[in-house]
């Protein structure tokens, strides 16, 4: 199968290439630096510098290509634009579609979020509705609402992710904010997943059913439950605790991906923060 990698140098992006050759795909993969085209080809994958914001240039390399799917792993996150981001979701995503709209291509693998539904009691499904009341929800809406919109498409609603190259890693931004004492124990709820089990998603994907499934660990948990393990896996201060801060965010169920044949290899956020120096996956 041939596979056209809109993202490749993200941090996804970066796992899935190896497990795409390994699973005897081709790949072609985008990024929008040349410096960075020599590292996809390093990596196996053929590179193809392009801006997902340029329409025609997107249209181009699609034709170009000739994939039989194409996997959305596109982020604009390294200097925490959030505003940037957005913009990439709701852009870059419709240029993608409209590109595998006009070369053939019936199947789209997107990369969006798990931590946008609803509150409530219970750890949320794909069923479950999206907070448009969260900041994110207008970049989430319009990607999934375009992938959902292709003959197969396949939303991949990951949770936080850490590991290697993330804000989680222990040279990455949230790290730094432990290390400085800015975060604090509160009841906030947070679903992760390692990176390695991310990129294994995708691969496994390519055989799944159309519609949004998530893509988290066993153990979702409040940041009074993960942020004392985090921390003193970074060998950081003991962080303090948030007077008065209110439960935030939800739990969120993997059951439907474990029932697509999915399980994550790191299933708790507590071995993989202890790994955190190591390849866990």
């Amino acid at each position: 199968m041939k596979i056209f990698l809109a993202g490749a140098t993200g941090v996804v992006g970066r796992q899935l290439i190896p497990l795409f050759a390994e699973a005897g795909h081709q790949v072609v993969g985008t990024t929008r630096r040349t410096e960075r085209a020599a590292d996809l080809a390093a990596l196996g994958a053929e590179p193809v510098v392009v801006d997902a914001l340029d329409a025609a240039a997107v249209t181009a390399a699609v034709a170009d290509a000739r994939p039989d799917v194409i996997v959305h792993q596109l982020t604009d996150l390294s200097a925490e634009d959030f505003a940037a981001n957005s913009k990439l979701r709701v852009e870059g995503t419709r240029n993608l579609v409209e590109a595998a709209r006009a070369a053939g291509v019936e199947t789209m693998i997107a990369q969006s979020i798990a931590w946008l539904y609803r509150p409530g009691a219970t750890p949320a499904v794909e069923t479950d509705p999206l907070d448009p009341a969260l900041p994110p929800y207008d970049g989430v809406a319009a990607l999934e609402e375009a992938v959902a919109g292709m003959p197969r498409g396949v939303v991949l609603r990951y949770g936080a992710l850490y590991g290697p190259g993330t804000w989680y890693a222990p040279d990455g931004a949230i790290a730094e904010r432990v290390r400085a004492g800015n975060l604090a124990l509160t009841p906030a709820w947070t679903s992760f997943v390692h990176v390695g089990d991310a990129a294994a998603a995708a691969l496994a994907a390519l055989e799944w059913p159309s519609g949004p499934v998530n893509v988290v660990d066993d153990e979702p948990a409040t940041s009074a439950e993960w942020l004392p393990v985090y921390s003193a896996a970074l060998g950081a201060p003991a962080p303090g605790t948030a007077r008065h801060a209110a439960a935030t965010g939800r739990a969120v169920s993997n059951a439907r991906a474990k029932e697509l044949g999915w399980k994550p290899q790191v299933a708790s956020w507590r071995t993989g923060f202890a790994d955190m120096d190591h390849d866990s996956v």
